[in-house]
């Protein structure tokens, strides 16, 4: 029985997407290097085609490759490719909760609530703007107190885009001092990057048989567990002194709304989902953006004459003695285009999202059916060969025309694109550009004595550098 079982799952579906011959069982894990999987799937292509499929998370999953292609299908199939699989360690954490992880109408309704009550608050709005930039002090003042010694910016950075997410979500930012919030940042950066690797897909894989057996997949969960419990606090303090008619954040509109909606339960209204969804917007509003600026600091330390230019535009635009603002961008083209190329290059999800189609479909001349994943993963967009003219180069002139005006390119897209599009762009946008040229403003930003900087990642749920030094010196 179970090794019919083993056959059965590794047949593939009649007419589905070509791939490496799967093992009973394990599936193409075997095939698989996890630290360089996003390169991985670009060897795939090239041997199977643009459309493939592979078994590394439990089922199959079919893989699209190339800007072109995956922009046909997530927006010619967007209604169809609207659902998020449910993987073992996911579900096991979460369930069907949230914003990240959640299918169906209970999608629909709390990315609607989420997005209509976070415009509210000024997500990309310029009304924002004055939050963001106060963290912009607040981050630079702490560089400052490193008096140009050698150390790593990586909380720093994770700690200042924080704040501006929690402000939204909490009603309230948190001192770089706080060795708790600290600590919380350092759990969820050790989460994603776990739950990219190689026991996290077995558990995927074998669910049954890795509930019962120690190791870092069980890390994962109880790393979750604190931050979840982090949330639950917050949750709970609100719940004893949140005021309906003039609510603080989220937390306080959610509040409201479950009041609202207490009938409707299938909505996902409640105190859980509450947690979860506080969770997913924290999580999301975090990482990708302070993963990004990582990068961009990285690559400044790399290019110092890229650097100086982004400096002499800062200086030429703004001046010193004021800090630059969002109506400084359109005359900033050169910084834009550099802090694209820093998105595009940096690569932060390299395999998107997974989704699952909600029916059966078509998609080339393949059959694919209902609730199967299929990822367009974002390294084939971002470095697609055909649509950059140097992919593997760090190239401002990728945003930039003759005239050295900005230009935009329709195959950046780091934040995705169809149903599931990643609902904070505007505020990654916003922050990037202002966390950025603020610091360039300030500093000159260098590699330690001796050290040559370099390139390196570490791949998990993200794509991130190795971690690194630098220098700030005080402009």
């Amino acid at each position: 029985m179970g090794l019919y079982y083993g056959r059965s799952r590794n047949k593939a579906p009649k007419n589905f997407p070509p791939g490496p011959w799967s093992l009973p069982i394990i599936g193409d894990i075997h095939h698989i290097d996890n630290s360089r999987i996003h390169l991985q799937f670009s060897e795939f292509a090239e041997k199977y085609g643009k459309i493939f499929s592979l078994r590394i998370l439990g089922p199959r999953i079919v893989v699209l490759d190339g800007y072109k292609l995956v922009k046909e299908v997530y927006l010619q199939q967007r209604d169809n490719l609207a659902d998020r699989p449910l993987l073992p360690l996911f579900y096991d954490i979460i369930g069907d909760k949230g914003l990240i992880a959640a299918s169906g109408y209970k999608w629909k309704q709390q990315r609607r609530f989420a997005l209509s009550t976070l415009r509210n608050f000024g997500l990309g709005k310029k009304s924002l703007e004055p939050s963001i930039s106060l963290e912009c002090c607040f981050l630079n003042e702490a560089i400052s107190n490193e008096q140009g010694r050698p150390f790593d910016p990586h909380l720093l950075l994770n700690n200042a885009v924080s704040n501006v997410i929690c402000v939204l979500v909490f009603g309230n930012r948190f001192e770089y001092s706080d060795n708790d919030f600290q600590n919380l940042l350092k759990n969820i950066s050790e989460a994603v990057y776990l739950e990219g690797g190689f026991c996290a897909q077995l558990y995927n894989m074998f669910p049954w048989l890795l509930r019962l057996v120690p190791g870092p997949h069980k890390k994962v969960i109880i790393l979750w567990q604190k931050v979840i419990d982090f949330v639950r606090e917050k949750v709970n303090a609100h719940r004893v002194d949140y005021d309906p008619s003039n609510p603080r954040d989220y937390i306080d509109c959610f509040l409201a709304e479950m009041e609202k909606l207490e009938d409707d339960t299938a909505s996902g209204f409640d105190v859980e989902n509450l947690c979860i969804c506080t969770l997913d917007l924290f999580v999301a509003g975090t990482e990708t953006t302070s993963t990004t600026l990582y990068w961009g600091l990285l690559y400044m330390i790399k290019y110092p004459e890229i650097q100086a230019k982004v400096q002499e535009e800062i200086d030429r635009v703004v001046g010193g003695s004021q800090q630059p603002s969002l109506s400084d961008r359109d005359n900033m083209p050169y910084t834009n285009a550099v802090i694209h190329e820093i998105q595009r290059i940096g690569n932060i999800v390299p395999l998107n999202l997974a989704r699952a189609t909600v029916e059966d479909t078509q998609i080339g001349k393949y059959s694919i059916p209902k609730g199967t994943i299929v990822t367009g993963y974002l390294t084939s967009v971002l470095f697609d060969e055909s649509e950059w003219e140097t992919p593997y180069s760090f190239n401002p002139g990728h945003f930039l025309d003759v005239e050295g005006k900005f230009r935009r390119r329709d195959a950046f897209l780091p934040f995705s694109l169809g149903k599931r599009v990643c609902p904070g762009e505007q505020l990654a946008r916003m922050e990037l550009f202002l966390f950025f040229s603020s610091l360039l403003q300030r500093f000159t930003f260098s590699s330690p004595a001796g050290v040559e900087p370099s390139l390196n990642f570490k791949l998990g749920a993200t794509h991130c550098p190795q971690p690194y030094a630098l220098c700030a010196v005080p402009r």
